[in-house]
């Protein structure tokens, strides 16, 4: 029996078109399901007449498999990994390799490669992101783990991932966990945009009364220059859909709640332990969960006002919303990148900045143009206090801050919530401040728990009687 050079476990959708990646760039697959039927139907279906080899049982999946087994996990985050592992477990020998593909907690992988490490099995912890499509034709992909492991997936990740010009959107990241800490903060950027092109859609379409088409355009010729990206084609796209049964946008007619995984929320809770400010990050996974409070927000709209509907505004605040956005966007960036540095150096990781902002260029949700001078930021100053201070991402900011202002100022004057955008403005205002309002605080928390304070006038640390 021929042995298959790589396995798959799980095969929904994303294992399915990950599988055909690998097939299609040169390399026989055994796939196996824990649910009855899904391999006999991939077999009879998109895999037919491919290398591409089905198993019925783990025993089996695991002797079709050439030494050292090289085996991809695609199955939910969470107990699912757990529970895979300890099946296929009892059937992997000294020098095997499980690869998790999944949107996995990276404290869950740090104690997995702990466990499976105590039996000379390599764990491989890897970020994939690029969705269904980005699984067919080649997403980013973001391993972490033991480097002899990567070195052995090498061949086969950096060939199915996706590419900029001639550079694989694959990249060893570091030890343990840290490629599934970087799909994590890729994940809570993505939320951050998301978010920010949200308010910028509903600044629109309330302040302006500009229609889903209308807006549509809008963002087809911001992605024409330093906004290309691969989230602001889609929402062109997907503000361009039109119902078939009403003729009216399709966007008009989805309900108002925004759904989550987890990645940004944990992204938000690591930010805390971590002490890195995230702000932007931290907005838009709030605003997910009021966009879950649908009966509260339809009872509060028919009782709590606010200001009078927006009138005079004219078709030049359009730049306006661009210009925030496109700073707003940096400021995400901002932060993430500030968030990966501190983590590096607390889990010793060992992270590249530039090498991660190289990867992100293709394949993956937050893929954009403006990867690229991240990347040359990074290539400069690889751990730099802040990415805002970059030549040139300050000229630019100090370029776009006035309109940046003037949009937020307007949305606030007519009600209109960008939780996401006015923290991001909040934050470089903050950042450029020389002094900030924590004096006070810091007063007040010697007045009531005598945490005592420093002086700007002389060395030591002081407390007072305020009392007295």
């Amino acid at each position: 029996m021929d042995r298959m050079n790589i396995g798959l476990v799980g095969i929904g959708v994303m294992g399915q078109n990950l599988t055909l990646n690998i097939e299609r760039n040169g390399f026989s697959v055994a796939v196996y399901d824990r649910a009855e039927g899904k391999v006999a139907d991939f077999l009879a279906g998109k895999a037919k007449g491919k290398r591409i080899s089905g198993a019925g049982n783990v025993g089996e999946f695991a002797e079709r498999l050439e030494r050292p087994r090289r085996i991809i996990l695609l199955v939910n985050a969470g107990k699912p990994v757990d529970d895979v592992i300890d099946h296929l477990k009892p059937h992997l020998e000294k020098g095997d390799i499980v690869l998790d593909g999944g949107n996995s907690f990276f404290k869950d992988t740090e104690r997995r490669s702990a466990l499976l490490e105590k039996d000379g099995i390599h764990f491989v912890g890897s970020g994939v992101s690029g969705g269904e499509e980005g699984a067919l034709k080649g997403p980013a992909i973001m391993p972490g783990g033991a480097r002899e492991a990567y070195d052995a997936l090498a061949p086969v990740l950096t060939k199915i991932a996706a590419y900029v010009k001639d550079d694989p959107c694959c990249a060893y990241i570091g030890p343990r966990g840290a490629g599934h800490y970087v799909k994590m903060v890729h994940n809570g950027i993505e939320y951050a945009i998301m978010q920010l092109i949200g308010e910028a859609y509903d600044v629109l379409r309330t302040g302006l009364k500009a229609t889903a088409p209308e807006i549509a355009a809008f963002f087809r010729e911001w992605n024409k220059g330093d906004l290309d990206s691969y989230l602001f084609e889609i929402t062109a796209k997907v503000l361009s859909k039109l119902d078939p049964e009403t003729g009216k946008p399709l966007v008009d007619l989805i309900l108002d709640t925004a759904e989550q995984k987890g990645t940004g929320k944990w992204t938000s809770q690591n930010a805390f332990d971590l002490g890195v400010p995230i702000p932007t990050i931290n907005a838009a996974v709030e605003m997910r969960m009021l966009s879950s409070l649908k009966d509260q927000r339809m009872k509060a709209a028919g009782i709590l006002r606010g200001p009078a509907a927006a009138a005079g505004i004219v078709s030049s605040f359009v730049n306006d919303v661009r210009d925030a956005l496109h700073a707003s966007i940096i400021t995400s960036y901002a932060q993430g990148m500030a968030l990966l540095s501190a983590a590096s150096a607390e889990y010793q990781y060992a992270l590249k900045l530039d090498e991660i902002a190289s990867l992100w260029r293709g394949g993956c949700i937050i893929r954009s143009r403006m990867l690229a001078p991240i990347r040359e930021a990074f290539a400069r100053t690889p751990a730099p206090a802040n990415m805002m201070l970059d030549q040139y991402f300050a000229d630019k900011l100090n370029e776009l801050q006035p309109a940046w202002h003037r949009a937020v100022e307007t949305a606030v004057r007519y009600g209109i919530p960008v939780l996401a955008t006015g923290a991001s403005l909040s934050y470089y205002d903050a950042c450029r401040r020389d002094r900030l309002p924590a004096n006070l605080l810091q007063g007040q928390r010697d007045f009531f728990g005598a945490h005592t304070y420093r002086r700007t006038d002389r060395e030591g640390v002081f407390h007072t009687k305020w009392d007295e």
